[in-house]
């Protein structure tokens, strides 16, 4: 009944499923809380893993990781198979990779802060437009000057060097007033204080150690633990967006596969959109629409269809829609509003269905092999083959252990890059002006050179060079024109 192209998710009249070759046209699962979006996930998850397509999810609720052995936990499973006439489902574990910014229930998985550029940096510092020109002026300056910016005290350090010297960086670079320094000095520093410096440093995620598949060839299931980290929902939606942007610059072109290289499952993805500069969401916009060449799909989790723009819900061809409430006349809009979004079906009243659907049940439209969206389905979602509990702490752990990535990521490296190139600097000028002026003075033109002119000379020694060309680069670099170099 499954196979490698036809990938059953849902029976409404008939078995319903997602084509393979269609699967990197993107996809919505939407519904209220305790509807059924989770189970869905996890269902579809399974069937890319079967078929060799890796993916990732973020845990934001922590109930996944049960993904990575055999299921038989539980008695909804059961009576569900039955009620689908599943004579031949049998239970299975998949190969997951755990990973965690913080490094406690996984591998750690960091950005460096170069490659998370000053457009994400400044979402993630809630910095205003003058605040985010001003950082992105700081991170030219440290570009310019063959400064390596890695890690926050990286970040920390050019900010306090650009402030003691804004005056002679205003002819070249613009004004930097002290009060954007100031405050993104503060926005640093509440940052650190949340565990943000566990975000960034190395050694840096290699993405292309999430796409790969385990000796029977199933695709590994990347779960980052997301339960603390959401409690940050910006640095949540765009530590998860700088995934995307490095995926998008990072992969060649494939056109449309026959298989996804990775399917991506962004859950909570209305705090992408939250209080999201235009200029932001328009590079979204970009990177959801063009990295489908690269043989990427992307998959939304939200409550409501409407959480997210037009413009990215226009690309999103493979829908599930689990009820919505309508308790209010806005929510009552907002179900009319999701109806409209599905290709319709005569013999179905999708409106009053959205309201009526019960637990693990959907309204279902998937592409068919010309890329049209099928007629929308009423549906029961067939239930998941892995334990629905979570692995306990020594569960998990032991197969964080026994993972082929183990030790690798766990093991930092802390490179010579702002931080300890402007200190050394400043250490060499503290020990110039100590010189006595008499045993200065012959050697003054060779030791008399300020800290600036000593950065500012260092930039004709990083240009050309392999790391002067690295560090030149932000978020969606090739969007702007400064791609992977």
């Amino acid at each position: 009944m499954n196979t490698s192209e036809e990938l059953i998710l849902a029976k409404g009249t008939d078995y319903l499923p997602i084509l393979a070759g269609m699967a990197n046209r993107h996809g919505l699962i939407a519904g209220s809380t305790g509807t059924g979006k989770t189970v869905t996930l996890r269902v579809m998850a399974e069937r890319f893993s079967e078929i060799g397509a890796p993916v990732f999810l973020a845990d934001v609720k922590g109930d996944l990781s049960g993904m990575a052995v055999p299921g038989g936990d539980s008695d909804k499973v059961i009576e569900r198979a039955r009620q689908l006439g599943l004579a031949d489902f049998s239970y299975e574990g998949f190969p997951v990779v755990f990973w965690d910014v913080f490094g406690q229930l996984g591998h750690p998985v960091r950005s460096t802060i170069s490659e998370m550029g000053p457009l994400l940096l400044s979402r993630i510092l809630n910095l205003n437009e003058i605040q985010s020109g001003v950082l992105s002026l700081l991170f030219k300056i440290a570009d310019d000057n063959g400064l390596l910016l890695l890690d926050l005290k990286d970040l920390r350090a050019i900010v306090q060097f650009a402030g003691e010297n804004a005056a002679q960086f205003t002819t070249g670079y613009g004004n930097i007033s002290t009060a954007s320094i100031g405050a993104i000095q503060r926005s640093l520093l509440a940052l650190e204080e949340q565990g943000g410096d566990k975000l960034f440093g190395e050694p840096a995620l290699n993405l292309f150690d999430m796409m790969q598949t385990d000796h029977r060839g199933k695709g590994m299931v990347n779960i980052l633990a997301a339960e603390k980290l959401i409690q940050s929902p910006k640095v949540y939606a765009t530590f998860l967006l700088w995934m995307l942007s490095e995926l998008f610059e990072q992969l060649p072109e494939v056109g449309d596969p026959p298989k996804p290289k990775l399917v991506f499952f962004f859950d909570e993805a209305h705090l992408l959109f939250d209080d999201t500069p235009k200029v932001l969401v328009d590079k979204i916009e970009q990177v959801v629409r063009l990295i489908r060449s690269k043989g990427v799909g992307v998959y939304f989790i939200t409550q409501n269809p409407l959480d997210l723009p037009e413009t990215i819900l226009g690309q999103l061809g493979n829908r599930v829609q689990h009820a919505l409430r309508a308790f209010t006349a806005k929510d009552q809009k907002a179900v009319k509003a999701a109806a409209e979004t599905f290709r319709e079906n005569p013999g179905l009243d999708v409106v009053r269905s959205i309201t009526e659907l019960g637990v693990g049940e959907a309204l279902v439209s998937f592409l068919d092999r010309k890329g049209v969206p099928s007629v929308v389905e009423r549906a029961l979602i067939f239930p998941p083959k892995s334990r629905l509990l979570p692995l306990d702490h020594q569960e998990r752990a032991r197969m964080v252990q026994q993972s082929i990535l183990a030790g690798h990521y766990e093991k930092t490296v802390d490179r010579d890059s702002a931080y300890e190139k402007l200190k050394e600097r400043a250490e060499q000028q503290k020990a110039q002006q100590d010189i006595p002026i008499q045993a200065a003075r012959g050697g003054q033109k060779a030791q008399g050179k300020t800290l600036f002119e000593a950065v500012a000379k260092s930039a004709a020694h990083a240009i050309g060079s392999q790391i002067g060309r690295q560090i030149i680069r932000g978020v969606l670099g090739s969007l702007m024109g400064k791609g992977r170099k």
